[in-house]
């Protein structure tokens, strides 16, 4: 296959949901990693053509999400000094801190901007020698390669008006905590294949070893994430638990070589807090010593704040699985995309912004909430959960 709408074709979903259908004697609790997963589960409504056996649990892979409450505080201290340019992609301006956002800051004076590469900041920093330009470096092992390179690039050309507020987190250590939780439930991974392709699939054996659970190396559209539940209900059937790459048109075992370099050279792991969930060891990275000199954090000297996650969002169970978004009794509420409470509800990968944006509609308690003239795109067709999937012509995909 080559080009997307083949990877949404209704008749070979249908063929695997016949599979898994028929190996299927659960029941299995598979959890997708990504957000991106996550979202194209929702809108394709693929968990409610699954059998009842097998459940689809929402991980911790959206990087907005995932950034702690003091990492978003530390970035509107830094964005509301005078000499700043702060510069970030768009996701993170909506996303809550304490008391107001970056849209915010921007409204009261602050040089607020929106790039569409670390690079952009870069230019900015060159063009500005008299400003301090501050890049927001945040999520996961796919982004972290272009920070890295932007602040060597800064480096080598003695740009030194050119920091990063980092805040960079590592897939493995986080399905090692979700793993040692008392309260998990789950029995099998759908692994981020973006993430793969840069890492490659070295650091997961170990961890299917010990925990006795197939990883399954997973794509983003509809037929990518049914094969890969496909190959980890099938393991979970056999009592198998290895590492299975189900994406190998972008995923090598080696992953990208140059882009773990370039992370090498810039960064060192360092224990990391995630949002909602806490310190994590080795979850993260932070600028080497060497580059030192180009990190916000020290250099803005914002590293003693310290803020306290609301109560009143129950973001950090979402994140770990233990909570469906319309589980929590602010979702629709008094938490919605224009009122926010955290950050799993604005991000475009946010399990809570999923549900809302497609399955709110389908909500019975939720309906009265629902009926608030927010601006949205109309849900997305779902069938029932025993339904053959016959035709897209509605919009729907499977």
């Amino acid at each position: 296959m080559k080009y997307i709408d083949e990877f949404q074709d209704p008749g070979p979903a249908a063929r695997l949901l016949d599979d898994i259908r028929a190996s299927v004697t659960g029941p299995w609790a598979l959890m997708e990693v990504c957000g991106g997963q996550t979202h194209s589960i929702i809108r394709h409504g693929i968990d409610q053509l699954l059998p009842d056996e097998v459940e689809l649990i929402h991980g911790p892979g959206c990087p907005v999400c995932v950034t702690p409450l003091e990492v978003i505080d530390k970035a509107l201290a830094i964005a509301s000094r005078p000499e700043v340019v702060f510069c970030s992609f768009g996701d993170m301006l909506r996303v809550p801190g304490t008391g107001r956002d970056l849209f915010q800051v921007r409204s009261e004076g602050g040089d607020v901007r929106v790039v569409y590469s670390p690079l952009d900041a870069l230019r900015i920093a060159g063009e500005n020698p008299d400003r301090e330009v501050v890049f927001f470096g945040i999520g996961f092992e796919t982004t972290a390669p272009p920070n890295a390179m932007t602040v060597h690039q800064a480096r080598r050309r003695g740009i030194r008006n050119f920091s990063l507020l980092v805040s960079h987190v590592r897939v493995p250590p986080a399905i090692e905590a979700i793993m040692q939780s008392p309260d998990c439930r789950v029995q099998g991974f759908l692994a981020a294949g973006h993430v793969c392709s840069v890492m490659g699939t070295r650091e997961y054996p170990e961890l299917a070893e010990r925990f006795r659970v197939p990883v399954v190396v997973t794509g983003f559209e509809p037929l990518d994430i049914l094969e890969g539940v496909r190959r980890t209900v099938r393991q979970l059937e056999r009592g198998e638990h290895t590492v299975d790459n189900a994406y190998p048109r972008a995923v090598r075992p080696e992953g990208n070589p140059a882009a773990r370099a370039m992370l090498d050279d810039v960064f060192e792991v360092a224990d990391r807090a995630w949002r909602g969930i806490g310190v994590i060891p080795d979850s993260g990275w932070r600028l080497s010593a060497r580059y030192r000199d180009h990190d916000a954090e020290h250099r803005f000297r914002v590293g003693d704040i310290a803020t306290l996650e609301p109560a009143e969002c129950r973001s950090g169970e979402v994140l770990q699985g233990l909570l469906k978004p319309h589980e929590c009794e602010a979702f629709g509420t008094t938490c919605t995309p224009r009122t926010p409470l955290g950050a799993t509800m604005v991000s475009s990968e946010g399990a809570c912004a999923a549900y809302y944006l497609y399955r709110r509609l389908d909500l019975p308690a939720h309906r009265e909430s629902a009926a608030r003239p927010v601006p949205v795109p109309a849900p997305a067709a779902v069938a029932p959960a025993d339904a053959t999937v016959t035709d897209r012509k509605d919009g729907s995909v499977v």
